[in-house]
């Protein structure tokens, strides 16, 4: 068993020969090689490609981030300066709106004085008109009453007036003592 152990010592298949060796290393060698000089660069190439596409990518989402804060400050400085002016356009209505309801109460006021001066003017004419009318029909029933009494006619036109006018200002200033104390 030794002896096969020796023999076989020699051709150990987990050793390789000399020749084997170098044929194995200069093949390894010129593999290397190849690799290192044409697969290589392309590999380091497009790992730097990627890199740069990575690299650029964040850079452009950066910068989109970037610009698309800006924008939204813009917007926020927009709306805040809307919402400025439109607060500022509803006081203007505000003011305009009281302004208007202050001229218009203004104008009532005045229309109400007019057609208050107006209705004045309506009762004292017809007042007036009442108490010429009132006049002439008492004048007319006392010139009677009086002619009547005296027994002789007082149809003269003159004294008729003068007897009238004393008569109703007898009566008016009967009544003016009358209210003047109560």
């Amino acid at each position: 068993m030794m002896t096969f152990l020796a023999e076989a010592g020699a051709e150990n298949p987990l050793v390789p020969s000399t020749a084997e060796l170098i044929v194995g290393l200069l093949c390894f060698f010129i593999v290397f090689g190849f690799l290192g000089k044409k697969l290589l660069p392309n590999i380091q190439k497009t790992l730097e490609e990627r890199h740069d596409a990575i690299e650029g990518g964040l850079e452009r989402a950066a910068t989109a981030q970037a610009e698309a804060q800006q924008i939204l400050e813009q917007y926020r400085a927009q709306l805040a300066e809307a919402r400025h002016e439109a607060a500022r356009l509803r006081q203007e209505a505000t003011e305009q709106g009281a302004a208007i309801i202050q001229e218009m109460r203004a104008e009532g006021q005045r229309q109400r004085e007019e057609i208050i001066a107006a209705g004045h003017a309506q009762i004292e004419a017809d007042r007036k008109a009442v108490v010429a009318a009132l006049r002439q029909d008492v004048g007319t029933l006392a010139t009677e009453l009086a002619g009547k009494l005296v027994g002789e006619s007082l149809e003269d036109h003159a004294r008729q007036s003068r007897t009238i006018d004393r008569f109703l200002d007898g009566l008016e200033e009967s009544a003016a003592k009358a209210e003047a104390t109560p």
